[in-house]
């Protein structure tokens, strides 16, 4: 059965199908997607496993590292299954699910990045507050919202672009089903799903990068204020680390979903997408481990009570 004829699949094109290229690009994407899923697991474990770890601003980053491994996760398998497949066929079902997974897992991760903007506000420009802003509770229900709003987004945009008709063959110039290339196949008008798209965006992107630039303006005003206060620049010092997740993240993800028509590159999609779906959320375990003390501290204890674990069992043995 030839599938350009099966309306209910897609074909994906992929890659360039030279296959010294398929073969290192195979390697490079095998890698990025176990490094992300390494670190992001390491750093789960470790805020579970180590006591000190076990607040608010780790909280937010043991989720947002979740989030990042579904985030990942929802695309890196099925494209790493299709470099060497003679055609990268998705049925109509799993590009819907993979999208809205990719979707979902995005605007989770826009809201969880501004409730850590607002926990380094909390922790800068009211410490003697903190505790009380940022409980337990406001906490769990911060990221219960951040995870509600993702399954509203994916849920709203997904149904927005599969209710549109599209054109046969229906081929994909992408690797996987992400919203863009998916519009530009349309036989239909799709007016509204591009006004449902930049509403979501909006409202999901817009306020969590109101959000984040609020509290920065505080949290700068906060350390100005006091720039004796050595507690307040330790705090400050934290937020680079947010502060460039925040960039990289927004930066790419606009520049796929937002950037004009004119003069529309298929192939600097890809690299964008590729950006935003693999490489940042490989980056962020490493920013924060790179850029956080107490991640660092807490790795060499972990290292040092596996080593004394190591000797116990060798002497025993």
């Amino acid at each position: 059965m030839d599938v350009r004829r099966n309306s209910t699949h897609f074909i994906l094109l992929g890659f360039p199908e030279r296959l010294e290229l398929q073969v290192l690009l195979f390697l490079l994407c095998l890698g990025i997607y176990f490094t992300t899923l390494a670190g992001s697991l390491g750093l789960i474990v470790l805020i579970s496993g180590e006591s000190h770890l076990h607040s608010p601003m780790y909280f937010f980053l043991g989720n947002l590292s979740f989030v990042d491994i579904a985030y990942t996760t929802s695309v890196a398998p099925k494209m790493l299954c299709d470099f060497f497949q003679a055609q990268k066929v998705i049925s109509l079902a799993g590009c819907a699910v993979q999208m809205f997974f990719f979707l979902a897992m995005g605007s989770t991760e826009c809201c969880l990045l501004a409730a850590m903007a607002y926990d380094r506000y909390a922790a800068i420009s009211s410490p003697l507050l903190y505790t009380v802003l940022m409980s337990p509770t406001v906490c769990l229900r911060m990221a219960t919202t951040a995870y509600a709003a993702g399954v509203l987004t994916g849920l709203v945009q997904t149904s927005s672009i599969f209710q549109l008709h599209f054109c046969e063959p229906r081929i994909i110039n992408h690797f996987f089903c992400d919203l863009p290339p998916l519009l530009g196949l349309s036989c239909s008008s799709i007016f509204f799903s591009q006004l449902v798209n930049f509403l979501v965006v909006c409202a999901v992107g817009g306020t969590s990068a109101l959000i984040v630039l609020v509290s920065y303006g505080y949290i700068i005003a906060a350390v100005i204020q006091s720039h004796s206060s050595p507690g307040r620049m330790k705090a400050f010092n934290t937020c680079a680390s947010h502060l460039t997740t925040v960039i990289l993240f927004y930066g790419s993800g606009l520049f796929s979903y937002l950037h004009s028509t004119v003069g529309y590159s298929q192939n600097q999609d890809k690299v964008a997408s590729m950006f935003y779906s693999a490489v940042i959320p490989m980056l962020n375990p490493i920013i924060y481990s790179l850029r956080n003390k107490e991640i660092k501290d807490a790795l060499k204890k972990l290292k040092k009570r596996k080593k004394q674990t190591l000797f116990l069992w060798c002497t025993v043995s």
